[in-house]
Formats: structure tokens, C-alpha cells, sequence
């Protein structure tokens, strides 16, 4: 039985902001270790046997980091499954199963949040091997994870009867919701109780069959966003207008709740979900002073902090129990014991029309980045990174006129229609309305700096007139 890791990549992270951003989400970052969390969720299933490549569900705004990081690692994925929106776990584990189905009858899929930390691999293999013998006995297993503490943040599940008479499966007797500060103390203290890890472990034959007997609106509408879906370079584009029409709802309340079949795999894993800067604190190395720390940072007479330092020097001094985040364009300062109130920050940008939210000063595009350096009364000053091979579009600005000076590297520019060559400490002109396109054709990643000048410089000022990445 070969099973099909489906990575669900669909969360934004709020409460592990300023590093965590609409445009760069907490999986797409580097937060427990030198590797993306999504890279960690892949690589940690590398030396199963029995699992195959992964199956990956993500924002259609992702799909060239996601692209890229599969690469860097050198996995070669089933498929990139672009949702045109979110609609929780139920419709694209649903994506998934109708997917692999088409290409395996008997096709099982090992479902997986994309931002979750475990750190003992060899039992979470374990649990993944008692899960497939569940799965061969006719359940849907979902993955509970023994509790070290009375969490109120997580979702509980109580065990029943044993599935055999030896094996670690049990059947579900039933889901918790969050609960307060008792009853997680007596869920804990009894034994019988699990943290809802969302991870989960079906034969996606079964899994449809459920949906279609419990929420068939949601299957009818997956099945026909998949169906009107056009696949565009390593990717698959969900019906925009189709998985719109879906209802949105959880594994867990369209499924897991209501069937007759659901087992539960105990899962003592090391496993965190990463959900806040505390989290991360709590499972990051710490210094004798109980400190975590990350880039140029000075401490002194601090303790039990979390400090992290993306872009310039931090010290601090005489402080305990703060998280201290910073990065170009945001400071983070917050009481541990505050740590989920990182959201509300969240929350004030977007009602107040601010960027910082969604957008680092750094943003990736599938040919490089680009980069904010300063910004003025009609002036803006970019760094632009370009990969060799790679290329922006064609296109022209209707408001804007561009002064681009390499810095290193080799250009190719084209303008309408002639082309030139461009080396170090050259420079060029892009008037305003001039059809234009920027390419590295060399060997080395070219870097330009960019000054553009005009009456409005936001970046949906471009018309492309060709695109080899397919956007519009």
C-alpha cells in the first residue's frame, strides 16, 4: 500500500507576525530550523518506504514559492492544486482524494498540515504505520497527539474500545471543542484524551463515499471545480467560479464527527503546531538564561525571551517573558503571555489600509524578488534580484517611466522591440508607455536597481502584453 502525502498549505499565520505574511505565510518560512516548515513536512516523510511523492493543495498566490522549495530540496511533486480561495480542509482533502483516485483505485492519502513541527520522526512513523493498518480495516484514522499539558488552544479527542487486541488504534468516542482551563485540566489528567493534531489518514475511496453520504453539496461542487480546472505549467487550477459555490468546512465537521468509522493513532511525536512566537520559545533551543535567539542580537540581564533579529542588530536589557520580532519594515514587542494577541496587530493594519500585513519589503516573484529601498513623492528606488534563465514579462506602465543601472550581472532589455545588452554599471531608460521586459541571460542571478518616477507607482500599474509564468 503506497501512501500519498497530501500537504494542505492553505494557513496565513497571524499570530506569527511581522515574519508571517499573507504574500509569505509561517510554512513558507524558515522559523524552527535552516529549511521552510513545508520543506520540513515533506523531507521528514523522505525515508518511509511506503510513501510516495506529495500531493500539495496551497493558495494560488503561493504556487511559485511552493514551486521553488519543492525544488530546493529536490522533490519533484504529484501536483500543485492551486484554490482560487480558501475553503478549509473538507474540499481540498476532497481535491486530493479525486485526484488520486483517477490514478489509483485503492489510493490512500496521508493528509497533513504544511506548518506543524515533530520532532521524533521514528514514532511519527510509527503512528503512520499503525494508522495504515486501521485504514485497512475500513476507518478513517486521524492522528491524536498524547497531551504534556492542559492546553485550551487545541481541540480534544477521547479514545474508546481498542480496533485489536494489541494495536495502539482506537475508535473515536467523540471530538471536543476547545474547552476552558477544568475541563482541559481533567482531559488531561484522565488519560483517555487527545489533542486533534489535524492530521489524518484515509482511503480516499472511503473518504468520498462519506462526503457523498454526509455534505454532497461539497463533493458536487469539488468534483466539478476539479473537472472545469485547466492545468498551467507544474500546475492545476481549481474552477474559480465552481469552488466558489462550495461550502467551507473542516475535516473534522464534515466528516470525522459523523461517521461510524473514525479510529484515533495516540501520536506521542513531539509535535507542536507552531500557532504563536510562545510556541516557538517553548520548542527552540534556549540559552542558561531560558533565552531563544536568532541573527545579531545582544542580550543582557534577560531572560526567558524569545528575540529574533531578521535585519539589523537587536540588543536588549534587564527584560523576562517578552518576544522581541524584528524585521526591515516592523517591530514585534509582546508579553509571552500575550503571544495570541499578535493577531489583533493583524487586524489594525487591514482596517487601516496599511501593507505591512501582507507584503515583506521583499517580495518574491517566480523570476527573483524585488525589494524597497525608498519611497517618495513620485519616486520609488528598488533592488531587483532576476535568476539566470529566468525573465519578467512584457509589458508598459501608464503612469510610471523606470531608470534601470545594473549593479552585477548581465541584462537583456528589450524595448519596444529592440533589444541591448547591459553589464555593470551601465544603465537605461524605460519611458513612460514603452513596452519593455528585463531578462537575465547569463550564468551569475543579475542585480539591478531600479528608480521609477511618474504620478502613481503602485504594481498594479502593469499591462503584460507575454508572460511565461501564465499571469494575467
Amino acid at each position: 500500500m503506497t501512501l500519498h502525502p497530501v500537504i494542505l498549505s492553505g494557513g496565513s499565520g497571524t499570530r506569527l507576525w511581522p515574519m508571517s505574511r499573507a504574500a509569505l505565510p509561517k510554512q513558507l518560512l524558515a522559523l524552527a530550523s535552516e529549511r521552510t516548515m513545508v520543506q520540513e513536512t515533506v523531507l521528514r516523510l523522505a525515508d518511509h518506504p511506503a510513501v510516495g511523492a506529495p500531493l500539495i493543495v496551497c493558495n494560488n498566490d503561493h504556487r511559485f514559492l511552493i514551486a521553488e522549495q519543492m525544488r530546493e530540496i529536490g522533490v519533484t511533486p504529484l501536483g500543485i492544486y492551486l484554490e482560487p480561495m480558501g475553503r478549509n480542509t473538507a474540499p481540498a482533502a476532497a481535491i486530493a482524494a479525486l485526484t488520486l483516485v483517477q490514478q489509483d483505485a485503492d489510493a490512500v492519502m496521508l493528509l497533513l498540515p504544511a506548518d506543524h513541527l515533530i520532532r521524533d520522526v521514528a514514532a511519527f512513523h510509527a503512528a503512520i504505520d499503525a494508522g495504515r493498518r486501521a485504514v485497512e480495516s475500513g476507518h478513517l484514522v486521524t492522528f491524536g497527539i498524547v497531551p504534556d499539558a492542559p492546553e485550551t488552544g487545541y481541540g480534544y479527542i477521547q479514545r474508546g474500545d481498542a480496533l485489536e487486541q494489541d494495536g495502539p488504534a482506537r475508535r473515536v468516542a467523540r471530538f471536543v471543542e476547545k474547552p476552558d482551563r477544568a475541563h482541559a485540566e481533567a482531559f488531561v489528567a484522565s488519560g483517555d484524551y487527545f489533542w486533534n493534531s489535524g492530521m489524518f489518514l484515509f482511503n480516499c475511496r472511503q473518504y468520498l463515499d462519506e462526503l457523498r453520504r454526509l455534505r454532497p453539496d461539497m463533493l458536487a461542487a469539488c468534483e466539478q471545480a476539479l473537472a472545469a480546472g485547466k492545468h498551467d505549467l507544474d500546475f492545476c487550477r481549481l474552477d474559480a467560479q465552481a469552488f466558489a459555490a462550495c461550502p467551507a468546512d473542516s475535516i473534522d465537521y464534515a466528516v470525522m464527527e459523523h461517521t461510524t468509522h473514525a479510529a484515533v493513532i495516540p501520536a506521542d511525536i513531539g509535535w507542536n503546531d507552531i500557532g504563536s512566537w510562545s510556541a516557538l520559545w517553548a520548542v527552540g533551543a534556549k540559552d542558561e538564561a531560558g533565552n531563544v535567539t536568532r541573527g545579531d542580537v545582544y542580550l543582557d540581564g534577560v531572560r526567558d525571551s524569545l528575540v529574533r533579529a531578521e535585519s539589523r542588530m537587536v540588543a536588549a536589557i534587564g527584560v523576562r517573558d517578552l518576544l522581541i520580532v524584528e524585521t526591515a519594515d516592523a517591530v514585534l514587542v509582546a508579553d509571552k503571555a500575550h503571544a495570541q494577541d499578535v493577531k489583533k496587530v493583524v487586524d489594525y493594519l487591514k482596517t487601516h489600509d496599511r501593507s505591512e500585513h501582507e507584503l515583506h519589503t521583499r517580495v518574491f516573484r517566480p523570476w527573483g524578488w524585488y525589494e524597497g529601498i525608498d519611497l517618495g513623492e513620485r519616486f520609488q528606488v528598488k533592488r531587483i534580484m532576476v535568476k539566470p534563465g529566468e525573465k519578467l514579462s512584457l509589458q508598459m506602465h501608464y503612469h510610471r517611466a523606470e531608470h534601470w543601472i545594473v549593479v552585477s550581472g548581465t541584462a537583456r532589455i528589450t524595448r519596444d522591440g529592440h533589444e541591448e545588452l547591459l553589464s555593470e554599471n551601465q544603465s537605461t531608460y524605460i519611458p513612460l508607455g514603452t513596452s519593455h521586459r528585463l531578462e537575465n541571460p547569463g550564468k551569475v542571478p543579475l542585480h539591478i536597481i531600479e528608480v521609477q518616477s511618474g504620478s502613481y507607482l503602485g504594481e498594479d500599474d502593469i499591462v503584460r502584453f507575454e508572460d511565461v509564468y501564465q499571469r494575467t
